[in-house]
């Protein structure tokens, strides 16, 4: 029996390790469907209700994984609609290969049915490697090049394959002229700097009497190496928003998230130290760093072209954070006075009572801040957290504390809203045996999370552990976006934009055959989560959560406040009262010099 180049295309892909391939149906791929079905479903193909969440379900998959994720969708609208996921893996530097469909080589250029530019509508998120398969010649090449250069340069690739190329009998390249033969394997270097440059590195961290440390997803494998350069140079932890899986909480000196999500510690670790060390991070605001001249610099990122953007560094080192931590440690000088050590973990331990406080401000009906308080400590030790765009991501950031083998992770530098429930779909296939939360707002969750429930509900029965959990903040408001307008635009709530239509979010759950837990007042929140996570099946949690707890960044000033407060007051709201005493409980907190009924 022949093969076609559709057969070849998924032998190929099983050939390289490929198991899962999420993705959505059409005639334009018609002859990989087929050949699907010939080859028994390997590797697996997972259909979500849309292709962009095929996409975010590649990328879930890749990050928490380490893997290579792979979508595919028909040719035309299907390929328009990976988009969003694909800029998604992009700016995140995650590897997903998109394979699409074209129209049949004999309709090119004759704007036929579904015919679209796919090379100029790849041509930025597939920037580093898009191909057209023309003959069959052409494999396995291609995708052996897709592969390699998405898994290498953790970025996006593209393979279009015209309907009619994938139905060809294959025949492979031939030992001739013009041909371009392939291989499978995929061996891995540990880039790292020169003996000199490591010198120049370590003297001036060793000149340096108040060392930060900023830490990003690049640092994932080096936390062992990270904690000894810390501890040598009594140094705190920041922590990139996509980093901050990379050290535990529990560890004193570690300041949480950086940014405008970020925390108090981590704020003022940056304006007081006077040397800098970034590892593994394209944090992109320079304004959380030190201000220019007030620190000296060190980065390390594997990737030459990333490095030196943020801040005037004065050494960059490219090379991988593990290997070249491991040689800069023998050439670091313990400091014997903590005094900068110490002052940081009290400002660290303060920020918990702080988060506790906070989290237990009263609210109409439940402070959302709660919500992600008491799922922290009952967060499984080896639990798989994804967090939507919108408010949602301030209390990941800021209430969740992460132990040792938890990993987390969100749309980072897009920040597109969407990605939540898809991210852990794509996460329980890679790694069906770990608990699963998704943490979601309500306009997320209207976007696309509803929809993607049906596709929990259609495969969860497959998975070695059912505990998936997709928790939804319930408060009929786009809260990220009305705070925003508050305190930069000076606009109350411009209620035709914010408003959402109800939603009864753990019902629709239930109508699907998953569980459903609605916690309506403070004292059910805790008992919610208990039953989340016992449950035999996926479930939705959801909390009805007030609007009107703002999520104050740890740079806010007064009168960026003040003017949120003004705005609130001229939309003459039935909640100012209880918006100005959530902004004031926290004011109290937040700015020094402010505390009492200033």
């Amino acid at each position: 029996m022949t093969s076609t180049v559709a057969d070849v295309m998924l032998q190929r892909l099983r050939d390289w390790g490929v198991d899962h391939v999420f993705g959505y149906a059409g005639d334009g791929i018609n002859g990989l469907l087929s050949a699907w079905e010939r080859g028994g479903d390997e590797p697996r193909f997972v259909q979500a209700r849309h292709e962009e969440m095929s996409a975010f379900e590649a990328v879930g998959y890749a990050k928490f994984t380490g893997r290579v994720g792979v979508c595919t969708a028909t040719s035309g609208p299907g390929a328009i609609h990976l988009l969003n996921g694909l800029y998604d893996a992009k700016l995140d530097h995650v590897p997903v290969v998109a394979i699409v469909g074209q129209t049949a080589r004999s309709a090119m250029g004759g704007s036929y049915q579904q015919e679209v530019d796919l090379h100029t509508l790849f041509k930025d998120v597939a920037s580093d490697y898009c191909e057209t398969v023309m003959v069959p010649e052409q494999l396995p090449n291609v995708l052996d090049r897709a592969i390699r250069i998405a898994a290498s340069r953790r970025t996006v690739t593209a393979l279009v394959v015209p309907a009619d190329v994938q139905e060809l009998e294959y025949v492979g390249p031939s030992h001739g002229f013009k041909m371009v033969p392939s291989s499978l394997d995929l061996t891995w270097a540990a880039p790292v700097p020169g003996e000199g440059d490591l010198r120049r590195a370590a003297d001036l961290l060793n000149a340096g009497e108040k060392v930060a440390v900023l830490v990003g997803q690049g640092a994932r494998g080096a936390c062992e190496e990270v904690t000894t350069v810390a501890d040598l140079l009594g140094a705190g932890v920041a922590k990139a928003l996509l980093g901050k899986d990379v050290l535990s909480d529990e560890l004193p000196w570690v300041t949480g998230s950086i940014g405008l999500l970020g925390t108090r510690p981590s704020y003022e670790l940056m304006t007081g130290c006077d040397t800098l060390l970034v590892v593994g991070s394209n944090f992109p605001y320079s304004q959380f760093l030190p201000e220019y001249g007030a620190a000296r610099a060190v980065q390390i990122d594997v990737d030459p072209t990333m490095v030196g953007l943020r801040y005037p560094f004065e050494v960059n080192l490219v090379g991988d954070a593990a290997e070249t931590l491991r040689r800069l440690i023998p050439l670091l000088e313990r400091k014997d006075d903590r005094f900068w050590r110490e002052d940081i973990e009290s400002k660290v331990d303060r920020w918990w009572q702080v988060m506790e406080r906070r989290a237990h401000t009263s609210a109409d009906p439940i402070n959302p801040e709660l919500v992600f308080h008491e799922l922290s400590p009952r967060l499984p030790e080896d639990a798989i957290v994804a967090a939507d765009s919108g408010s949602v991501a301030n209390w990941y950031a800021r209430h969740l504390r992460f132990r040792d083998d938890m990993r987390g992770s969100l749309s980072g530098t897009l920040a597109t809203m969407g990605p939540g429930v898809p991210y852990v779909i794509g996460a329980k296939f890679g790694r069906l045996g770990r608990p699963c939360i998704a943490l979601v707002g309500d306009g997320a969750m209207q976007m696309n999370g509803i929809n993607e429930l049906i596709t929990i509900a259609k495969y969860w029965h497959d998975w070695d552990d059912p505990r998936l959990i997709v928790a939804v903040l319930h408060n009929n408001d786009l809260n990220q976006v009305t705070w925003e307008l508050r305190a930069m635009g000076g606009s109350p709530q411009f209620l035709p934009s914010q408003e959402l239509p109800d939603f009864p979010y753990a019902a629709y759950a239930r109508s699907l055959g998953l569980a459903g837990v609605l916690a309506a007042k403070p004292d059910e929140v805790a008992p919610a989560w208990e039953e989340a996570l016992a449950a035999d099946r996926p479930c939705v949690v959801e909390f009805l959560t007030d609007p009107a707890v703002p999520p104050i960044p740890p740079h806010a000033t007064w009168d960026q406040l003040e003017k949120a407060l003004e705005s609130i007051v001229r939309g003459d709201s039935d909640r100012v009262d209880v918006i100005k005493e959530g902004v004031k409980s926290k004011v109290q907190e937040f700015l020094p010099g402010r505390g009492g009924d200033s």
